[in-house]
């Protein structure tokens, strides 16, 4: 089990509320941040330029990810452009395909065209080195596998990340993102093939302090939580008379 201070994984915060998005930048543990529409959604974001414009007033140095949203090629790239436009640290994300599975192809004249991708929603290896070949060898993009929703298929996601660090390779500029981790330990799992970098929500970064943690302590702490809660509830069972043996 490694130290928190010995992962080599980089570590992006995934996430729509600005406030959260403050706290998580002051944190030296996190190396970036990701956003999607249905996590802006959730966060009742109505205005995407405005949300992302302020975004960037507190993520200034750090890679921060914005999605298009149309599922028009054409328009795809205007928004792809736009969103470049907006920052020197954004990356844009371009999900694999549009609705009707029809591949990005414009991933190849956004990357001729110097523009820093994260191409998303990506589930098998085929897809990663279909992105790769459209991938520029001189400029910065990450590639999102979902592995958590691989997880989800009832598959082993690790083989098959293992097998996209290696696909990767060939271009030092491209960066593997471990996407919707589920639990902690998904964190281990990537930093040990070798994925260089993972994306979390909250709920998920807010347990890297237990990385480690001494069991026989986290039981005792658990049995604490069961009796606090209980007591704070309020909870009685008045108990029956009963003659005799049970």
């Amino acid at each position: 089990m490694p130290a928190l201070s010995e992962l080599k994984i980089k570590l992006f915060a995934d996430g729509a509320e600005l406030k959260v998005i403050a706290e998580m930048n002051q944190n030296p543990l996190i190396k970036g941040f990701t956003t999607n529409p249905t996590l802006m959604r959730k966060a009742n974001i109505t205005d995407y330029k405005a949300f992302s414009l302020e975004a960037l007033k507190i993520v200034t140095d750090k890679p921060i990810s914005f999605e298009v949203f149309s599922d028009d090629f054409d328009e795809m790239e205007t928004q792809a452009q736009e969103i470049a436009s907006w920052g020197r640290n954004v990356f844009v994300k371009i999900p694999v395909s549009n609705t009707r599975a029809e591949f990005s192809a414009l991933i190849k004249r956004l990357a001729d065209a110097g523009v820093q991708l994260n191409i998303t929603a990506i589930m098998t290896p085929a897809q990663v080195t279909r992105v790769l070949a459209c991938l520029s060898p001189r400029v910065s993009s990450f590639v999102s596998v979902f592995a958590g929703r691989i997880a989800d298929s009832g598959r082993d996601p690790i083989p098959i990340m293992a097998e996209c660090v290696k696909i990767l390779k060939s271009n030092p500029k491209t960066e593997l993102i471990w996407a919707s981790p589920r639990e902690l330990l998904n964190i281990i799992q990537a930093d040990s093939i070798g994925c260089h970098i993972i994306t979390a929500t909250n709920d998920v970064l807010a347990k890297l302090p237990n990385i480690g943690k001494d069991l026989d302590q986290y039981s005792l702490e658990t049995v604490q939580m069961f009796r606090q809660d209980a007591v704070k509830a309020g909870f009685d069972i008045e108990i029956s008379k009963r003659k005799g043996k049970l």
